[in-house]
């Protein structure tokens, strides 16, 4: 079922749940494919649906966890070695595995957003003072953008469509 943005609700919860509804539709777009499409290459840059997934994970970890001194846990990527390496599937990953990740990544960002308040402060890989506030804002962006073309890659695979499970 499709989660809703309070329409009067609190700052805090408000931002969550908008931040969780681009989250799920981007699991949702992800039903009922094969591994072979999840991980099908549809741009000349090798974007796929897996790829997104991983990359979300990493972000949400990069974001939540480490700009406010918190553990992520291992990385299945290295960015200093290659900076494109959160967006690629390895042959060794599964689908299982990306999912894992996403989910842990997931619920380390949800523990920080209850644990602190929105005006609380962290550091950001590039040295940025920014907010609670600030990351929910940009993650919910992040993340529908990316949900965005989670949607044109499915439609391409299968002709999917739909921003949200109706069910």
């Amino acid at each position: 079922m499709e989660k809703r943005v309070p329409f009067t609700g609190e700052e805090k919860e408000s931002l969550h749940v908008a931040l969780d509804r681009h989250r799920d539709a981007v699991l949702w777009k992800l039903e009922g494919l094969d591994d072979e499409q999840l991980r099908r290459p549809m741009t000349p840059s090798g974007t796929n649906l897996l790829g997104l997934v991983k990359h979300l994970g990493g972000a949400e970890l990069g974001w939540f966890r480490e700009t406010f001194g918190r553990e992520t846990g291992p990385m299945p990527f290295d960015l200093d070695a290659d900076e494109m390496s959160d967006m690629r599937v390895e042959p060794h990953e599964s689908t299982a595995d990306i999912l894992e990740f996403y989910a842990r990544a997931r619920a380390g960002a949800d523990e920080t957003i209850r644990e602190l308040a929105l005006d609380d402060l962290g550091t950001s890989w590039s040295g940025n003072t920014v907010s609670l506030r600030w990351v929910l804002i940009h993650m919910t962006t992040e993340v529908a953008r990316h949900a965005g073309h989670v949607d044109i890659l499915r439609e391409l695979i299968d002709g999917g469509t739909g921003d949200h499970n109706r069910s």
